[in-house]
């Protein structure tokens, strides 16, 4: 089964908790939470007591996504604050194999971000200790940009190295997946999907995340 993970960046903060029980009730899988720093990416959006303060409202898996630099930093407090999968971005680390043991030390599951032009092979020695790759199809920092069209080429490379190195592995994609490209991402061997605008556009959660299942 395909897996949608709502983006929280896209929801309206003034009703933060109850979008995520809308969520809940609307068939989402995952909460994607994009976590920025104002400089790995030049925005700043939330941290931990973000995390901890929804954590109650469900039972989904928590999908912390840190796009910051020196993320081995923040693991612990990520985990405490109730992350389910940690990732990092292969660009902000110096160290990725010993982030990645570490995230695990926590009973979390590890995964791993690439940028749109860094290349897939990149990841294949560490592919083995990966739950989850994370392909950003768009430039990471911003919410709302268009799907960059050569990163369905880098999501069939990376299912093409889990199907040889990690078959449990989860592949998920993150930037500009609408209705109109969601069936082409998964084609490609995504398992996950975040969306954001495609998901809180007008309000109408449940309407939205119908849709993506509906072409799916």
């Amino acid at each position: 089964m395909i897996q949608i993970a709502p983006s929280i960046l896209s929801a309206d903060f003034s009703r933060l908790g109850e979008q995520i029980i809308e969520l809940d009730k609307s068939g989402a899988d995952m909460i994607h939470i994009d976590v920025m720093d104002g400089n790995f990416v030049p925005n700043i959006s939330y941290g931990t007591p973000v995390v901890k303060s929804i954590r109650p409202l469900t039972k989904m898996t928590f999908d912390a996504h840190l796009m910051i630099n020196e993320p081995s930093k923040y693991v612990e407090d990520f985990a405490a604050a109730g992350a389910d999968i940690i990732t990092v971005h292969w660009e902000a680390d110096h160290h990725i194999d010993r982030t990645i043991n570490y995230i695990k030390s926590f009973n979390v599951k590890a995964g791993l971000a690439l940028n749109p032009a860094t290349p897939a092979e990149l990841i294949r020695h560490v592919l083995p200790e990966l739950d989850m790759v994370l392909i950003m199809s768009v430039n990471p920092g911003f919410g709302g940009q268009k799907y960059i069209k050569y990163c369905s080429e880098k999501i069939r490379q990376v299912k093409e190295l889990s199907e040889k190195y990690n078959k449990d592995l989860l592949i998920q994609v993150d930037g500009g997946v609408t209705a109109d490209n969601i069936k082409e991402v998964v084609d490609m061997g995504a398992n996950v999907v975040v969306a954001g605008s495609a998901v809180f556009k007008n309000g109408a959660i449940r309407e939205n995340i119908a849709e993506l299942r509906r072409v799916l």
